[in-house]
């Protein structure tokens, strides 16, 4: 089968028609609009994160051969696949109002025979961005090596071969560099809109090319220590990047498999495919243990990477908490975790969670992956400490984040890239005007934090958590099909719904009828 063979088959299974994206003026008035009134700068935050998101809305260009509208990373003129997978869960919020779950169509739709996605793709063209070709043919390799990404790096170059330890090479080359094939997250991504949607005949037309490229994966980018190797790719200047060279294992590329097969598990059994789903439990149970007993640093309570030959890497960063999201960590570890996240000395920062710890010799307190705050890594971790049942700590970082953003904006007046862990300011470096995934802040966490509200679209359910006793809650919220108002003030809810649903507030649970209803708020 052609590539374009491939691209055609998924285009013609999506078949979404480009519709013409919307501006912010018209959204304005149809988007979920959040009361908090104790909080009027993140309010101020979350409208000005869809008025820099409406910008990055685009139509497929003619002859890009992508089949939907999408959201870019205002980054370049290039899409990024985990960008865009980040990005659709604050889009999850807007419903279908704005381009968001459909983005990752565009990169099903590229997905090249052997199951391979290319995270970075020419907006203009639809083609894989030339840097992580494999013009050349050869066997698996990073372009850009392991150094990590800087000024002092070739344009092109040093071509790093991927080394293999106990296992031998993949037989197939591989059409795109290693570069290229960093944090398989679109099944999570899946799996958050269908929180918000339901939308079951969705899971069913993504399943395949979600399969493919798992498998592709699996060939290539497992190590014979079954463990998963990245590159620079995967946190550009990180100090860790040094120690992956030449085919080291990821902590956070190893969790990220285990998260990848259990979401697949979860869509096979939605799609009833148990047999399936049975298969990829167990491949990740397996992917799991290895990471326990290979990738947890006893006297660090921490786990980290591991070198080529297998070695521990001595430096702790941010990937050490995907065991959490991926739920590979025990009880005990877990706790660990935790009180690294509560530890000022590593990563208990006064914003939390910066992507190096703090007692790390090459720390850099705000640098890029050497030390600053990014939306995409806080949500790896918020929904890491809600699988272990850690809401309250959940909350609190994430509320410490929308505060740094809203803070950020009134001393700037644009929203960023990244973020200082000690102050309210931007990353160094870090671009403005950056949603791109930093809308996940102000928009997504404001509304299942800062307002509490958690749909479950597949039961039909909402989750309303009242912590604030300010008038708070969302006119126009959007879930499971349904538009709902929302208000908590005065010791009374009132909900305004187009249709049924069950709706828990605090420890009540109440039966949502179409229409007008009040009742009294138990705290």
């Amino acid at each position: 089968m052609t590539r374009r063979a491939a691209t055609l088959l998924l285009a013609a299974t999506v078949a979404l028609a480009a519709e013409s994206v919307p501006k912010f003026e018209q959204l304005r008035t149809a988007l979920p609009q959040p009361i908090l009134d104790s909080k009027p700068n993140w309010i101020a935050a979350y409208w000005k994160a869809w008025e820099f998101a409406s910008r990055n809305f685009h139509e497929p260009s003619s002859g890009s051969g992508f089949p939907s509208r999408f959201i870019d990373a205002a980054f370049s003129d290039n899409i990024y696949f985990w960008d865009t997978a980040f990005m659709t869960m604050f889009c999850n919020i807007a419903g279908k109002l704005v381009p968001g779950i459909e983005s990752l169509d565009n990169f099903y739709a590229k997905q090249h025979p052997d199951g391979e996605i290319a995270r970075e793709i020419v907006r203009a063209t639809g083609e894989d961005y030339f840097k992580w070709v494999n013009t050349e043919r050869r066997p698996f390799f990073s372009r850009w090596g392991w150094d990590g990404f800087g000024p002092k790096m070739k344009v092109l170059g040093p071509d790093d071969p991927v080394q293999y330890v106990g296992r031998k090479a993949p037989a197939r080359l591989p059409d795109l560099t290693l570069d290229n094939l960093n944090h398989p997250i679109a099944a999570w991504a899946e799996v958050e809109s269908y929180r918000y949607t339901g939308d079951r005949e969705r899971l069913a037309r993504v399943f395949a090319p979600l399969a493919k490229y798992y498998d592709f994966l699996r060939e290539h980018l497992r190590q014979g220590n079954g463990l998963y190797l990245t590159d620079w790719a995967s946190m550009d200047d990180s100090p860790r990047n040094i120690y992956l060279k030449g085919g080291g294992t990821g902590v956070d590329i190893s969790s990220e498999m285990v998260l990848f097969a259990n979401h697949m598990a979860e869509m096979a059994l939605v799609l009833n495919r148990p047999a399936l789903a049975k298969k990829y439990r167990a491949d990740a149970a397996d992917v799991a243990a290895r990471i326990n007993h290979l990738m947890w640093n006893p006297e660090k309570r921490f786990y980290v990477d591991l070198k080529l030959q297998g070695e521990q890497a001595p430096v702790k960063t941010i990937a050490g908490f995907w065991p959490l999201l991926a739920r590979v960590a025990s009880k005990d570890r877990a706790k660990a975790l935790v009180d690294h996240l509560n530890n000022p000395k590593t990563f208990g920062s006064p914003h939390r969670v910066p992507t190096c710890a703090a007692d790390e010799p090459s720390y850099r307190a705000g640098v890029y992956w050497q030390g600053a705050v990014w939306a995409p890594t806080n949500t790896m971790v918020l929904r890491g400490l809600e699988a272990f049942g850690e809401h309250a700590l959940a909350r609190k970082i994430a509320l410490e984040h929308i505060e740094a953003v809203g803070a950020t904006l009134e001393e700037t007046g644009t929203i960023w890239e990244n973020y200082s862990p000690d102050r309210p300011a931007p990353g160094r470096p870090a671009r403005k005007n950056f949603v791109g995934w930093s809308g996940i802040g102000p928009i997504l966490y404001l509304l299942e934090y800062g307002i509490g509200l958690k749909p479950d679209a597949p039961r039909n359910r909402l989750e309303w958590r009242i912590a604030d006793v300010s008038r708070m809650g969302c006119l126009r919220y959007r879930f499971n099909g349904h538009i709902v108002d929302l208000v908590a003030e005065a010791g009374v809810v009132r909900v305004e719904s187009d249709g049924p649903f069950e709706l828990k507030v605090n420890a009540i649970t109440v039966q949502i009828k179409t229409g007008k209803q009040e009742f009294p708020l138990v705290r």
